[in-house]
């Protein structure tokens, strides 16, 4: 498969052209994120492989060991299998899922309001890690086979945010706003959460939820036909 790290970038729109795409995720910051591309997609909640399930509580949990780098697997689950028996099967599923993590603790989604002021005071004037593990999946459905055989794409982007010490009174007014409740880590930098953040290092969708720069350049490297793909090391020298 091609190197990511090495391909120009293209438009997302042309590298899923005329392709059924599932979003495996209820998060409206995914939605929004590829939607603002001007990607078509259906949305559907499947549990997808290699991606962690999102656990109920709000400030329990160590950090877990996400993956190293991109793996492939023939990745399968009822929701894959049913969606790939479609009399027109998916071309490609993408779920995610995106973790906050400080000292090596899982922030969760916070359980109520007392949960999220907790959270947020533990992340002031502190630096963290937003995490999201993304799975790409390929159905490669055949009618004459008993179970779908899925091509499965497995890699992480992880970047640090640093908080401002927060005061009583914002850390009250955010929560009271009720934006950290359905958020993990109890904040959402793409709205007032925001201002809460001195640094963000990395990818700033990352941070939001998707890490659309780098899951296009892995789409790029799944889908190679789609052009153009000449690595940056193959490319001739610009005239000075």
């Amino acid at each position: 498969m091609c190197d990511p790290f090495n391909m120009e970038l293209v438009p997302l729109t042309r590298l899923l052209q005329g392709k059924r795409v599932v979003l495996a995720s209820s998060s409206p910051r995914r939605r929004d994120i590829l939607s603002s591309m001007g990607l078509q997609f259906e949305v559907r909640t499947l549990p997808l492989p290699g991606v962690p399930g999102r656990r109920r509580g709000g400030s329990g949990g160590s950090a877990p060991n996400m993956p190293a780098g991109d793996s492939k697997a023939e990745g399968s689950g009822g929701g894959v299998r049913r969606l790939c028996r479609d009399l027109h099967p998916p071309d490609v599923i993408i779920g995610a899922d995106t973790i906050v993590a400080v000292d090596g603790v899982i922030l969760e989604k916070p359980k109520d309001k007392d949960d999220a002021y907790r959270i947020l005071r533990r992340l002031s004037g502190q630096q963290h890690s937003v995490i999201t593990v993304v799975a790409i999946l390929r159905p490669l459905w055949r009618r004459q086979l008993q179970e779908p055989k899925v091509e499965l794409s497995l890699f992480h982007e992880e970047t640090h945010v640093t908080f401002s010490r927060l005061s009583e009174p914002l850390l009250c007014e955010y929560v009271e706003s009720g934006e950290p409740l359905d958020k993990a880590g109890a904040y959402g930098l793409q709205a007032r959460g925001g201002a809460l953040a001195e640094r963000v290092e990395g990818d700033f969708f990352n941070a939001v939820g998707f890490p659309l720069n780098r899951c296009i350049r892995e789409l790029a490297a799944i889908f190679p036909d789609v052009g153009p793909q000449v690595p940056v090391s193959q490319r001739p020298a610009t005239p000075q």
